[in-house]
């Protein structure tokens, strides 16, 4: 079997186990009306209790209003070999949630005039090996997951050399001449190539490295000082190592193992640096103040573009969704031994950030807090 349907397998197992688990976790009694703070913080600590006591969550907790955190939490640990505890500024996988600096990168140059989300890949990489992606797809297609460009993650795992690719182009240069999986504009398919392609273009316009970029212009003015796509093969202070159930087979394990096998090394464009729930607050608060984005490019980048379902739409690497009558912005990372997410509440001011260095407790806990602070 290829490490491509392994990964796919695996993915899928993962996200269907979350599904059913967000539906079975544990039963607690949500409290009727409209929370307050002692409401909130009794209720998420018997979920979050409730959800340890399973071993189903292992990570932080962060809920804030208007900035200001009302609720913080803890639990489990970051590394199992020597028992040591998360603590709030633990530093945890964001997956995809990379996509999210990714996107204001993007969106600072089309407010400074130095490209429009109708280019042309062609136009800012004329030399892009694949010929379709470069005369086709457009910066508009990339980040709203368009474009028909794939996964990379067959070209990733069969590389004998995957834990030393880094950059941006080393990791476009695994799969740039795929050819498309249909026309651009045609569907929706989540991509991990596109959001390289995206790194690339933001490398070209700007003159910068990516990582150069991110820290220079979205997380240091955001002051995310925990924030980086650090390389794991190095030494990072307070960093959890994440741990998975799940095999490449698709089976589960009795125990966890460490994920330090099962993810690149080093995260980019579309997934794998690692931040802090405190650090994902600061994101918010400089996002919604005008920090590092206008308003109006905020809102641009936030508002759904392409229909999902019925609640859910997708913009430029940002999720839009609607629960209980309220708008709820922000993304979602998960992988083997990776889950986490950053909520913005539209209207309301609220913002939840959870991270976890286990598959899936975060699906349930997310779920149950959105609805509970969206009670009327």
């Amino acid at each position: 079997m290829n490490s491509t349907l392994l990964k796919s397998m695996l993915v899928s197992a993962i996200l269907v186990a979350a599904a059913i688990h967000a539906e079975e976790g544990p039963n607690v009694a949500m409290p009727p009306g409209p929370p307050s703070n002692e409401t909130i913080a009794a209720y998420v600590d018997e979920l979050i209790d409730s959800l340890a006591a399973r071993d189903e969550l292992s990570g932080t907790i962060l809920i804030a209003r208007d900035g200001q955190p009302i609720y913080k939490r803890a639990v489990g640990e970051a590394c199992k070999w020597y028992h040591v505890p998360n603590k709030i500024d633990t530093k945890f996988c964001l997956g995809s949630m990379n996509k999210m600096f990714t996107s204001v990168a993007i969106a600072q140059l089309v407010e400074q005039g130095k490209l429009s989300y109708d280019d042309k890949v062609g136009k800012h990489l004329p030399d892009y090996p694949n010929q379709d992606v470069r005369e086709k797809v457009t910066l508009h297609q990339l980040l709203t997951h368009t474009s028909g460009m794939g996964m990379y993650w067959e070209e990733l795992f069969t590389n004998p050399e995957w834990p030393y690719i880094e950059t941006v182009q080393d990791y476009d240069n695994l799969a740039n001449k795929n050819p498309l999986l249909f026309e651009p504009g045609e569907q929706f398919q989540y991509s991990n190539c596109g959001p390289l392609v995206v790194g690339l273009i933001i490398e070209k316009v700007s003159g910068m490295t990516y990582d150069d970029y991110i820290r220079t212009y979205v997380t240091g003015p955001a002051g995310m000082t925990n924030t980086d796509c650090y390389n794991i093969k190095d030494p990072v202070e307070n960093i959890a190592i994440g741990y998975t159930k799940m095999t490449f087979e698709g089976t589960w394990l009795e125990e966890p193992i460490a994920n330090i096998y099962l993810n690149p090394a080093k995260g980019g464009p579309a997934g794998g640096g690692y931040s802090t729930v405190e650090d994902l607050l600061s994101f918010d608060i400089a996002l919604r103040s005008g920090k590092i984005l206008s308003k109006e490019y905020f809102d641009i980048i936030t508002t759904g573009k392409i229909e999902r379902d019925e609640t859910r739409r997708y913009g430029y690497f940002f999720e839009d969704k609607t629960v209980n009558g309220e708008r709820v912005v922000g993304h979602g990372g998960g992988a083997a031994g990776i889950n986490a997410n950053l909520a913005m509440f539209v209207e309301s001011g609220w913002t939840v950030a959870l991270m976890s260095n286990y598959d899936m407790g975060i699906m349930f806990l997310r779920g149950k807090i959105e609805e509970l602070l969206t009670q009327k």
